[in-house]
């Protein structure tokens, strides 16, 4: 579908700017709404018993949460360029609050099952949040505004583990849903009430068509097609280590408790939190530059990894290092596709995350695989060639932006 300059101005220039206050909310709500499907990981071994299920299957739960959360992304964060995303964000965040309390209320494995994937496909309403951020930011202000609240996922994501274990221990796995449906309750509320009324004009495209356009998109964006990829490249890495990486610190010589490897979730925060300065880089052109230095750094953060037989600091020191060029690479790849498209924020945020589950689920998968074949040092070698190949694939694709520009 081809739009004129008048249009597309006219869809960029939204009527409300965010105050800063309310960027933050968003950033809390989307870090809540992502973390309720990383809760489950280790609550694992609890539900298992809660419910006779056998080690061997109850990681089904895992799996069941990320289809319905890909799922979600192509068939629900499209509607936010249809409809008024302030009233969708509000009644997803209330259809999560409610499976929320059905998985803490579950008497059934069944009961359990429906409750997780509909909170793996509610989860969604995150990215609707960084749409919404988006489209409400001057152009001059975008990467900044993405930058804050994809640092709220990141950010939920990485301490998901930490509080679900915690609470895990003090009040036993159902507490953990309980916690969430509260705050989730509260978080719908306030972005209900503080959420702008107005919004800009929307598409008049049908559901189907809006659905059918997000993979029309890969097709009319080579910058979307580009930036997924790395999108999935940076995502493995990520799925790599902290997938991976509990297997040695909860394993001979280290032996670490469960709260002390969700500590590490800190210093993935910290790595987090730096990065978001990489939004405000974006704004002032500095994309590709930023992308490349932190490709960088996401391949060297590998060798203090590989070295915590030596040291735990090494480790940490790595997390943060890892973590900073992951989130700054994610930040800066938003921040350039949203400004394609200003009439399509929901439907571009679908069509690059769809690369990133693909990513998280790859690198899940692979790293658990190297490890047992050859231990962790095979794990940061097989991280540090994912990284090496991202860094490559920016190489070719400055390469080729000279060739054309000649």
């Amino acid at each position: 579908m081809n739009y004129s300059s008048d249009q597309l101005q006219a869809c960029s220039q939204s009527q409300t700017v965010l105050s800063r206050s309310v960027i933050l909310l968003l950033a809390f709500c989307s870090g809540l709404s992502v973390a309720n499907i990383y809760y489950v990981q280790p609550l694992l071994d609890s539900i298992a018993s809660d419910f006779n299920i056998s080690h061997s299957s109850i990681g089904i739960v895992v799996t069941v949460t990320q289809i319905f959360y890909a799922a979600g992304l192509l068939l629900l964060v499209p509607i936010g360029d249809l409809l008024n995303r302030r009233k969708l964000i509000s009644a997803q965040m209330l259809l999560s609050s409610g499976a929320l309390l059905t998985v803490a209320v579950s008497s059934s494995s069944i009961v359990l099952f429906a409750g997780i994937a509909i909170v793996g496909l509610l989860a969604v309403v995150a990215q609707t949040m960084v749409a919404t951020a988006a489209t409400f930011s001057p152009p001059a202000e975008r990467g900044r505004t993405v930058g804050l609240v994809t640092s709220g996922i990141v950010i939920g994501i990485l301490l998901a583990r930490t509080v679900a274990g915690t609470l895990n221990d003090w009040l036993g796995w159902r507490s953990v849903y309980i916690f969430s449906a509260s705050l989730t309750l509260l978080g719908s509320v306030a972005l209900f009430l503080l959420l702008p009324k107005q919004e800009p004009e929307r598409t008049r495209l049908s559901y189907a068509k809006a659905v059918i356009s997000t993979f029309q998109l890969y097709r009319d964006l080579p910058i979307l097609r580009i930036r997924s990829l790395l999108a999935m490249l940076i995502f493995v890495a990520f799925s790599i280590l902290w997938t991976a990486m509990v297997l040695p610190l909860s394993s001979p010589p280290l032996s670490l408790s469960h709260t002390a490897i969700g500590a590490f979730g800190l210093a993935g925060v910290a790595g987090a939190l730096a990065a978001a300065y990489a939004g405000r880089l974006a704004d002032l052109g500095h994309a590709r530059v930023t992308t490349g230095i932190s490709l960088f750094i996401l391949l060297i953060a590998w060798i203090p990894i590989g070295l915590v037989y030596r040291s735990i600091g090494y480790l940490i020191v790595g997390v943060v290092l890892l973590d900073l060029a992951v989130q700054a690479v994610h930040v800066t790849n938003q921040s350039l596709i949203y400004k394609t498209r200003p009439e399509a924020q929901s439907r571009l945020t679908a069509a690059y995350m769809v690369f990133y589950s693909i990513g998280s689920a790859t690198g899940s998968i692979a790293s658990t695989q190297v490890y047992a074949w050859s231990g962790w040092a095979g794990v940061c070698w097989l991280g540090a060639s994912v990284s090496g190949l991202a860094l490559l694939l920016w190489g070719y694709d400055g390469y080729k932006n000279q060739e054309k520009s000649k």
